[in-house]
């Protein structure tokens, strides 16, 4: 049984809207070299992540990975660039996407992000963690 979606996006929005992420992604000054150094099946790696958006938004279930194990991975990931992530992320939703549900995917994206950037920051010995007593 799956759940309803949080709003009224389809699985044809995600799919588009991410690969028009990705799209903008490659061409970023900033970000383009951060997931190229990661990413060597764009087409693959876009498909995780409309499973991911799937599973987040419409409640499918399809998506099994661990974001924040990825991300904490990746070395060459800033908590910092999350800001830009989250632009761009945000021009592409209000681009694609009507103005209520591109609202409601953003909030959604922020607050992932958010997650994500604390998590990193954490690990990473910034905020969160726990001083160095020794």
């Amino acid at each position: 049984m799956s759940l309803p979606p949080r709003f009224d996006v389809d699985a044809d929005d995600i799919t588009r809207v991410v690969r028009s992420f990705y799209s903008v992604v490659r061409g970023d000054p900033v970000l383009g070299p951060v997931f190229g150094g990661h990413v060597a099946d764009w087409p693959s790696h876009e498909d995780k992540i409309v499973l991911f958006w799937r599973n987040a938004i419409l409640g499918e279930r399809c998506y099994s990975g661990n974001p924040m194990q990825v991300h904490l991975k990746a070395k060459t990931v800033d908590p910092d660039h999350f800001a830009g992530w989250l632009a761009l992320f945000d021009e592409v939703l209000h681009r694609e996407l009507p103005q209520t549900p591109a609202r409601a995917w953003s909030a959604l994206a922020h607050r992932i992000g958010q997650g994500l950037r604390s998590g990193l920051l954490a690990q990473r010995g910034g905020f969160g963690a726990l001083p160095d007593l020794g």
